[in-house]
């Protein structure tokens, strides 16, 4: 594998930050569209990254919610997973510290993200999906574990693309 580092992405003159879908019915069967792989190495998960947020979706493993940025562009990428029920490809995010890696992998390439912080928020926060001047990350689940009163916030800032 080569890391190459050309700086983090810009965004384009005259271009804007993606713009969120809203959620969908949370029984709605979206299309089944692969985005791409998520690797966490420090939790050992490798997990398919599907388009879409709704409860088949994510039953599916990870969801990238649409209108969100792509990885490895300007914006934030927001990933949805279970941490109980299913895959639970985000059983352990709250065992993640600053500086663990998370890579995302599309057609485009492999990204690569550092963790920043978590935080706990209420399901109606959804502020976590607005978009950033810089290419970001941002993982959520269910929290506590068994329960859905509450989400686990993950954020992560855009280290760099790797070639291999």
């Amino acid at each position: 594998t080569t890391t190459i580092y050309a700086g983090p992405p810009t965004l384009a003159p005259g271009a804007s930050l993606p713009v969120p879908e809203p959620l969908p019915p949370e029984d709605a069967i979206e299309p089944e569209i692969v985005i791409g792989e998520i690797v966490i190495p420090a939790l050992m998960v490798t997990q398919t990254i599907y388009q879409g947020m709704s409860m088949p979706t994510l039953d599916k493993g990870v969801g990238y919610w649409p209108g969100t940025a792509m990885p490895g562009y300007v914006g934030n990428v927001v990933l949805g997973g279970h941490r109980v029920s299913k895959k639970k490809p985000f059983r352990n995010i709250d065992l993640l510290v600053p500086g663990d890696e998370i890579y995302l992998t599309t057609s485009d390439g492999t990204f690569v993200y550092a963790v920043t912080e978590q935080l706990i928020v209420e399901p109606t926060e959804t502020w976590i999906v607005n978009q950033t001047e810089t290419a970001t990350l941002t993982l959520f689940a269910c929290h506590p574990p068994h329960s859905t009163k509450q989400r686990l916030i993950v954020f992560a800032d855009y280290l760099r693309k790797e070639v291999t």
